[in-house]
């Protein structure tokens, strides 16, 4: 489905969930939303190019200018996506789930340098943080921020 890439003011609604998958890459269209948001000028609290963001271009052996090009050039989440899959280290679709799932599956709570600031903002939120992942608490944090159900 080639959805075309509708720019988001982040100040006035929150980028797709981390866990909603582009080319079958968790954060990626999350990473999108934030970098054309931060080309707009409208990234609000959100930032590109971030620790999370740089997850997804550590696995694939990519930096933040290379995405902000490729994104540049995208009129869709598929060009991207495409562009993901051929560029920087090959990763197979089986590596890409894996790699994918385990993120989705992950918590601050096992950082020792990220854990009491993962509790106190699950904590905030209403989250139990020995039971929550990280992205429970980026998405409870986009809700609570936006008041609204978030966008997969």
């Amino acid at each position: 489905m080639n959805k075309p890439i509708i720019d988001r003011d982040l100040t006035k609604q929150a980028p797709h969930s981390p866990r909603a998958r582009l080319a079958g890459f968790a954060i990626a269209k999350r990473t999108v939303d934030k970098c054309r948001a931060s080309l707009a000028g409208t990234p609000g609290e959100y930032h590109y190019d971030c620790p999370l963001d740089n997850l997804l271009f550590s696995f694939k052996g990519i930096n933040g200018a290379q995405f902000k090009t490729a994104v540049q050039a995208a009129k869709t989440y598929d060009e991207v996506g495409t562009w993901l899959q051929v560029n920087g280290t090959k990763r197979t679709p089986e590596e890409i789930e894996a790699w994918s799932n385990e993120v989705v599956s992950g918590s601050m709570i096992n950082n020792p340098e990220k854990r009491a600031s993962f509790i106190e903002n699950c904590t905030k939120l209403g989250l139990n943080p020995e039971k929550s992942t990280t992205f429970d608490w980026l998405e409870a944090d986009d809700r609570a921020s936006f008041r609204q159900v978030p966008v997969l």
